[in-house]
Parts: structure tokens; C-alpha cells; sequence
């Protein structure tokens, strides 16, 4: 898993409540666990004008002229802002697949669905969440001033504005501690590698049968 550190990032907005998982990564695209190749179909239903079908080149695909990320401007954006209960819906995992694969780093919302919320930190995406005002504040910010970047700082827990307004966030200090050093559930076991190794050796000394070691 990609360790989240610090970044500056150019800011897209996502300026809606209640978007849920099926509007962040379509159930007609799950057909891979691979946890890659899915920012192509990213708010697909929102981003193209055609229904897209599994598995198909988004190139040359008709785009919603009116949809913040098919803009210019918010290309190349880390940081997705966003309303209320982000990710609510189903728990797939794909969704924070997809934001990541597309370049998202870093999401600012009032609120989260709590499933969307575990997984993202599972997949190294940092969910920060902020008071509505605060968002509110940003969302005003980003809409006046293009190329707006905010600076995210996870050892801090701070999120900065360019004028240099910061606002602290919190998070709790193991899943602080596992994106800061880039660490999944496997990358957490892989950690005790020499403990689950010593163990399986005794095992097999104490109860060869169970490894087919009986003659």
C-alpha cells in the first residue's frame, strides 16, 4: 500500500450529498480485484453521456460537458471535496479503488458512510473529515480561484488554504500510524514474519502429522 505522508495538491469537487458507492464506481465495472484500472470508469454515470460497458476504452466515449471532472481546470486533481455521507451505499471495496487508480490522494467531507470510511484507509486513501462550514469555506475558495491547491499534512493533521489558514483534523493513531508507513492488514502481518515463521517450525516439530510429515 502507498504510505500518505504530506501533499499539495490541486482540489476537484464533488459538490453533492449522499454519493454513494454505485455513483463512484458503477456495479456493471466489478469485474476485477485487481485494485487497478478503475479511475477510467470513475463516476462513470456522471462523466460520460453513453452507458458504458465492462472492459471498454473510455477513449472516444461522449463526455458530460457539464461535469466538474471533465473540466480543464481540475485536471491532475489529488484532492477530492466533497458534502455529506460520502460513499454511503454498498460496502465494495472497488470504490476507493477507483478514486485512487484516478489520482485522488486525499478526500474532505463533512461526513462519511462508515464502510466507505474503514475501506479507504485500508487502500491508503486519507478520508479527512471537516465541520460543513469549514467545507462550505473551501468549496467557496476552490469555485473563485482556479488552480486552487490545499496542502495536507498527516503527521501535522492539518489541512492548509493558500492564504495559509490551516484546520486541524483527527484520526485515530493506528490508522494514522498504518498509512503513514503505507501499511495494509498484509503489510501488518508481513510485519511479524519472523514470529508466524517460528511458530509454523514448532508446529511442525510438535504435530508433524498435520503437515504430511508422518512416515
Amino acid at each position: 500500500m502507498k504510505s500518505f505522508t504530506q501533499i499539495t495538491g490541486l482540489v476537484a469537487p464533488m459538490d453533492r450529498a449522499n454519493v454513494d458507492t454505485d455513483m463512484i464506481i458503477p456495479k456493471n465495472f466489478l469485474k476485477s480485484i485487481k485494485r487497478t484500472g478503475f479511475g477510467k470508469n470513475l463516476f462513470d454515470e456522471l462523466r460520460y453521456l453513453d452507458e458504458g460497458q465492462p472492459d471498454q476504452d473510455c477513449t472516444g466515449r461522449p463526455l458530460n460537458t457539464e461535469f466538474p471532472l471533465n473540466f480543464a481546470r481540475y485536471q491532475g486533481a489529488q484532492v477530492l471535496l466533497a458534502r455529506e455521507n460520502f460513499g454511503c451505499g454498498s460496502s465494495r471495496e472497488h470504490a476507493p479503488w477507483a478514486l485512487d487508480d484516478y489520482g485522488f490522494r486525499c478526500i474532505i467531507a463533512p461526513s462519511y458512510a462508515d464502510i466507505f470510511f474503514n475501506n479507504s484507509f485500508k487502500n491508503g486513501l486519507l478520508p479527512i473529515i471537516l465541520s460543513a462550514e469549514i467545507v462550505d469555506q473551501l468549496f467557496q475558495e476552490m469555485y473563485a480561484e482556479e488552480g486552487y491547491q490545499l496542502s495536507v499534512d498527516l503527521a501535522k493533521q492539518t489541512v492548509t488554504t493558500p492564504a495559509g489558514r490551516s484546520f486541524e483534523f483527527e484520526i485515530d493513531a493506528f490508522r494514522k500510524h498504518c498509512l503513514l508507513n503505507g501499511l495494509d492488514d498484509i503489510g501488518l502481518t508481513l510485519q511479524e514474519a519472523d514470529a508466524i515463521k517460528a511458530y509454523e517450525e514448532k508446529a511442525k516439530a510438535n504435530t508433524p502429522w498435520i503437515f504430511g510429515s508422518v512416515v
